[in-house]
Formats: structure tokens, C-alpha cells, sequence
């Protein structure tokens, strides 16, 4: 028997259409990515900081703090939170949006080698359990809560490595950081993630890896504080007899995670008073 021979426009329209089937199929939705059920398991390991990094320079300016906005995260039930330092360096009167018109002043300690601060309060939320000795993997999500444009938002990510953010002008620097791949965020946000400075970065299980602290938007990636520098910035402010639970989160999840933890007051806005 005798097959019909068929047209060569026919065997080519077949192997695009099959391609492109495969590819639209392994795509990631943009704003409800499905995690595989262990996205940590795979991708190298990502090795230490070294000189051969890749390099971002951002210029600060030298002109006086700016009354903004960011977020912060608790790290110690005693009232101890984190933030990224450049949400309040400068400003005199920071404090934690805490609902119902009402904002709770905080003491400040800047960190010297890291984008980092720690804000004191008299009494605060559980804290979240930090992750500053875990392994990391190129590939590994991670989810940032907060509020970014000073409304309640959150952002996932991609690991893709570490690159050295050369800070020039105000607190010169040069620091190590680690460079995620935006993924997904809440549907409707658009534009910058101002205010998400200082959000936490959550693994899966809940657990903070880092400060998120910087953006690029053009690249479409985010950039947090590397343990390389935060672990040694909180250093003993946890109490060793705190027990810190995270809530395990995913792609399918994380708005709810994320909103738990804002009402719970464990991730929260921070604000420079100015009267």
C-alpha cells in the first residue's frame, strides 16, 4: 500500500506547531506559577561570594531623607523587626503602621556592612524564623510580603545568583547580594515595588533567607541582602528559647500567607513621621 505523499508546507505547519504547543506548556503564568512539589531539590548549589560576581552600581543620592514609606518584619516576640536600611537612615521619628489610624514609634539601629536595620519597640508579634545557614539553589522561589506603593502587596521569585551591588555617593559600599527573577505578583500591581523595602524574603517553608532591598525594573529582577551579610546583622537579637514557626507557602498560596502575616502584624509598614 501506498501512503499519498503530503505537501512539504504541511510537515513543516506539524514540527511549529508542535513546538509551540511544548513551549506555551512549560511557560509560567505570570501572576499563579505552579511550583513543582520540590523546586529546592533541584538547581545547582549556589556557591560563595567571590570577586568574579557580576556588578550593579547604584548611585545615592547626597540630599536629605525623603519621608517614605517600606516594610518591615518581626525576627523576636520583644519587639524586634528588621527593615532595609534605606527606609530609615535619616529619618528621625520611623514607627509601625499598626492599623486603625495608629503607628508605633521605633528606636533605630543601622547595620555598618548591609543594607540593614533593626527597629526596637516596646513588645511585638511572634517573630519569623530565620533561615541565614540553609543551602540555596539556583531556581529556588522565594516570596516577598509587604507594601509595595504603600498598599498591602506581595511578589514571587526565582533565584537566579549572586552579584555585588556598588553603592556610590551616600554610605559608598560595595555589597554582596543575591539577584531573583520576578515571577509572579498581585494581580493588578503595576510598575515599581517601592515600599517593599525591607520585606522579607520567605522559602516555602515560611522562613526569612533575606532582606529584599533593591529592583531593577528593565531586568525584571529583585535584589535582597545576601546571608553573607544578614545573619551577621541580626546576630543575637533572637532569643534562643523563641520558638519561630513559618507557614509553609507556594505559588497557589503565597496572597494568603501573605496577608496572614500583615494582619498578624509579623510583616508591617513602616513610616517616617514628620510632626
Amino acid at each position: 500500500m501506498r501512503f499519498p505523499h503530503l505537501p512539504d508546507w504541511t510537515i513543516y505547519a506539524a514540527v511549529i506547531g508542535a513546538l509551540l504547543i511544548v513551549s506555551l506548556g512549560r511557560r509560567e503564568k505570570a501572576d499563579a506559577p505552579h511550583a513543582p512539589e520540590d523546586d529546592e531539590a533541584h538547581g545547582a548549589l549556589l556557591g560563595p561570594v567571590t570577586p568574579f560576581d557580576p556588578s550593579v552600581t547604584v548611585i545615592a543620592p547626597d540630599i536629605p531623607f525623603q519621608p517614605s514609606s517600606g516594610t518591615a518584619f518581626s525576627i523576636a516576640g520583644d519587639g524586634r523587626w528588621v527593615t532595609a536600611r534605606h527606609v530609615v537612615e535619616g529619618c528621625s521619628r520611623p514607627a509601625l503602621v499598626i492599623g486603625g489610624g495608629r503607628a508605633l514609634a521605633a528606636d533605630v539601629r543601622l547595620a555598618a556592612r548591609a543594607d540593614v536595620a533593626l527597629l526596637l519597640t516596646e513588645g511585638g508579634p511572634p517573630a519569623l524564623p530565620v533561615a541565614t545557614q540553609t543551602p540555596l539553589r539556583k531556581g529556588q522561589r522565594a516570596f516577598h510580603p509587604g507594601f509595595p506603593q504603600g498598599h498591602p502587596g506581595e511578589v514571587a521569585s526565582r533565584l537566579l545568583g549572586r552579584e555585588t551591588l556598588k553603592i556610590r555617593g551616600r554610605g559608598e559600599r560595595d555589597e554582596p547580594v543575591l539577584a531573583w527573577a520576578e515571577s509572579g505578583r498581585t494581580k493588578g500591581l503595576k510598575g515599581t515595588l517601592s515600599g517593599l523595602s525591607g520585606a522579607p524574603a520567605l522559602d516555602r517553608r515560611g522562613r526569612v533567607l533575606g532582606v529584599t532591598i533593591a529592583e531593577a525594573p528593565r531586568r525584571g529582577l529583585i535584589y535582597t541582602t545576601a546571608p553573607d551579610t544578614f545573619g551577621p546583622a541580626i546576630r543575637g537579637e533572637q532569643r534562643a528559647d523563641e520558638k519561630a514557626l513559618g507557614e509553609a507557602v507556594n505559588t497557589d498560596n503565597y496572597g494568603q500567607v501573605a496577608d496572614r502575616l500583615r494582619r498578624d502584624l509579623r510583616v508591617a509598614q513602616v513610616v517616617c513621621l514628620t510632626a
